[in-house]
Order: C-alpha cells, then sequence, then structure tokens
C-alpha cells in the first residue's frame, strides 16, 4: 500500500479500519485496536490504542496477545484491519462452534482456507500464547494448532475474508456492494 498504515487507507470513502470496525460493533461488546503508528488517526476512532509490546515486529500474534491481555471480556474476537466485508455474523458462529466443542479458539475458514487471524479465543489460551511467543514462534496458526482449536466454515459468505494488500487489491474489490 505505497507505506501507507493500512488500516486508514480509503476504502469506498472510509478507511479500512472504520469498515472493520462498522461490521464489528453489533457483535462485540468492545473493541480495542492494535496499532503501532498513525495513534492519532486511530485515536480519532474514539476506542482504546494498544501498541504492540515487543522490541521486535512479531506480527499478528503481538495483536492478539494484547487483545488477551486487555480485553475486559472471556472471549476475544480478533479481525485484521485490511478485510472489509468480514461476515456480519462471525462472532456468533464462532462463539456458538467454540461452545459446542467445548473448544479455546475458533478460526474461521471458508473454500478450504483457514484464516488464523479471523479468531474467537478464550482468554485462557493468554499463558501458551506467551510462551510460544517467548520460544520465538511467530505463525498464528501454529500456535492455534497447539491449542484446542476447531475450524469454522464461512464458504457461503464469498468475499468475506478478502484481504486487501495492495492497491490493485483494493480497486478490484471497490466495486462490491458492502
Amino acid at each position: 500500500m505505497g507505506g501507507v498504515d493500512k488500516g486508514l487507507v480509503q476504502f469506498q470513502h472510509k478507511p479500512l479500519v472504520r469498515h472493520v470496525i462498522n461490521r464489528l460493533t453489533p457483535q462485540v461488546d468492545e473493541i480495542i485496536i492494535n496499532a503501532n503508528r498513525e495513534f492519532e488517526e486511530y485515536a480519532a476512532l474514539g476506542y482504546p490504542i494498544i501498541a504492540d509490546e515487543f522490541a521486535d515486529f512479531i506480527g499478528p500474534l503481538a495483536g492478539i496477545a494484547l487483545g488477551l491481555t486487555y480485553a475486559k471480556h472471556d472471549y476475544v474476537l480478533v479481525a485484521p484491519c485490511d478485510s472489509p466485508l468480514l461476515p456480519l455474523d462471525l462472532a456468533a458462529r464462532l462463539l456458538n462452534n467454540l461452545l459446542a466443542q467445548d473448544a479455546d479458539i475458533a478460526v474461521a475458514t471458508s473454500d478450504g482456507n483457514a484464516h488464523p487471524v479471523f479468531c474467537l479465543c478464550k482468554k485462557s489460551v493468554l499463558p501458551s500464547l506467551n510462551h510460544y511467543i517467548q520460544q520465538e514462534g511467530r505463525k498464528v496458526s501454529a500456535w492455534q494448532k497447539a491449542q484446542r482449536c476447531i475450524e469454522v466454515d464461512f464458504s457461503d459468505d464469498a468475499f468475506a475474508f478478502t484481504n486487501l494488500n495492495t492497491a490493485e487489491d483494493l480497486s478490484a474489490l471497490e466495486n462490491i456492494n458492502t
């Protein structure tokens, strides 16, 4: 995205992060944003902003750990800022399956592909995540698979997990009716 913070890239006249917030707000009781730059812009959205606490950029695991640490509730829904069409029932479907299967983590899948950064975690997995990070683990899916983790199929929602990594991705999705 040319060095621009992806969450602030405009999509259909709003920053990507605003699309994600709009879709998550009716689904959750609390929103926490993990950001490592552009703090003023993110703070203007009206939600708590928490920066990574790890010296080196370790990727999505840092944000998941922060959510598990600072959230006030027993379950933490994780979603990236670059997927503006995430399901409107993401939280409910993940939670229902997590409870039904007595799991600790529920991960979204579609068309045979796992989307590990779209997940619902019990806060009780935080010690295992901290240990994994301390052992220099960096792969979200590898950590998840070492837990009581289930997958929840969202193949019925074709564009739900489309993430936008390039200007071309953004342009291709721009005309989709959200």
